[in-house]
């Protein structure tokens, strides 16, 4: 990463001494992005404009992107970038470059970089640097804005129902509602799910437990207002009798979960016999 900027450049082969900037000239590049306090997995744009303010021109002009003595891409992936740009691409692994080709005196270009944070982001904040360099010149390093990383939250709520139908005893499914509140989508979600003691297992949606009760419901990802059902089968046998309770908990998920008392549901049925249950 550069750390600081070139004095002086090199014009075919000929030292060349910057003109001084005067007062009335832009910064040699700005930027600026559409959200500076993003979350995981969001996608964010960064709008770099680099002005050739020097008396000649820069050949094999670059925009670049930094992070202050980090690696940007320990917060952002580079998703694409567009505008006056031949390409775009990541730099000793650590910022992001886009080629302008040649860049006459007293000329622009505007790059918009297209960045997604990265799902294992860094959390701490940082600040972004921006500069416009060349292979014969390189401008000072500037500050870009500060960005804060907000976690994600998606609040996970379970419930659960149950309905009993006759089959020589009496046999209950266990409906399991996974819901999830947002406001992000949530992955990597599982709810364990336990049918009752006095009943044997007879299926499930999910996957059961060696030949225990109980079964993992595994949801790989659910969208922000989306829900999901699966369900778990119990027999009764002839002397089963009392109460019949199922419970189903979120044991994980991600992001964060900021509501605990919506991850647990429990259904309960109660049983004469084995022919005589009602939930």
């Amino acid at each position: 990463m550069i750390r600081a900027a070139l004095i002086t450049g090199i014009v075919g082969g000929t030292l060349v001494v910057p003109m001084t900037a005067s007062a009335e000239d832009p910064p040699s590049t700005t930027v600026a992005v559409s959200s500076v306090a993003p979350s995981p997995g969001e996608t964010i744009t960064a709008t770099q404009t680099v002005t050739n303010i020097e008396g000649f021109t820069l050949v094999g002009a670059q925009a670049a992107m930094y992070a202050l003595d980090q690696s940007l891409t320990d917060w952002f992936e580079l998703v694409s970038c567009s505008g006056a740009t031949t390409n775009c691409f990541v730099a000793d692994g650590q910022n992001f470059r886009a080629a302008l080709g040649d860049l006459p005196a007293g000329e622009s270009r505007t790059v918009v970089w297209t960045l997604r944070v990265r799902d294992d982001t860094r959390t701490d904040p940082f600040r972004m640097r921006i500069q416009l360099r060349a292979d014969n010149f390189a401008f000072p390093i500037l500050d870009g804005p500060r960005i804060d990383i907000v976690p994600g939250v998606a609040d996970v709520a379970v419930a659960m129902t149950a309905a009993v139908k006759l089959v020589g005893t009496a046999r209950i499914t266990y409906t399991i509602a996974v819901k999830n509140n947002g406001p992000d989508p949530a992955t990597d979600v599982r709810v364990v799910a336990t049918g009752p003691a006095a009943t044997a297992y007879y299926a499930s949606t999910c996957t059961r437990v060696g030949t225990t009760r109980t079964v993992n419901c595994d949801i790989p990802s659910l969208a922000s207002g989306a829900t999901v059902t699966r369900t778990l089968t119990m027999n009764t046998g002839m002397l089963t009798a009392g109460v019949l309770t199922a419970t189903a908990q979120r044991t994980a998920s991600s992001p964060n979960d900021p509501v605990a008392t919506n991850d647990t549901a429990s259904r309960s049925c109660r049983a004469l016999t084995g022919l005589i249950v009602t939930c």
